[in-house]
């Protein structure tokens, strides 16, 4: 093969603009902007499709934001150490004697009977 004639040329540019036109095809394909002859980027139209997928996206984030917000409210209260001297209490009340009437059960809860 002879690498200084007019053929070797021409195959490096053939060769250059197939890889330009499949870079190209496969950018269009998965949504990428495409560039043009001088490197500047050109960008897709927005088609309905995408439109809706955009703003349940962004309805997504902000549900997936509050739901962040709510879990971080709910770890602080697990945490939180009123939350421990809430269940001692409910233990003092379940080992504190209850007269026989009865009425020293809190609303509709059933007493624990002792073995």
């Amino acid at each position: 093969m002879d690498f200084g004639g007019p053929g070797f040329v021409l195959t490096i540019i053939g060769l250059s603009i197939i890889g330009w036109l499949v870079n190209n095809w496969i950018r269009a394909k998965h949504g990428y902007a495409l560039e043009d002859e001088w490197g500047g980027k050109t960008e897709r139209k927005d088609t309905v499709e995408t439109q809706h997928l955009r703003q349940e996206n962004r309805e997504l984030r902000d549900l997936l934001t509050k739901v962040e917000k709510r879990m971080q409210v709910l770890e602080t209260i697990v945490t939180d150490k009123g939350y421990a001297v809430a269940n001692e209490i409910e233990a003092l009340r379940d080992t504190r004697p209850v007269d026989e009437s009865g009425s020293g059960a809190p609303l509709e809860m059933q007493r624990k009977e002792r073995a």
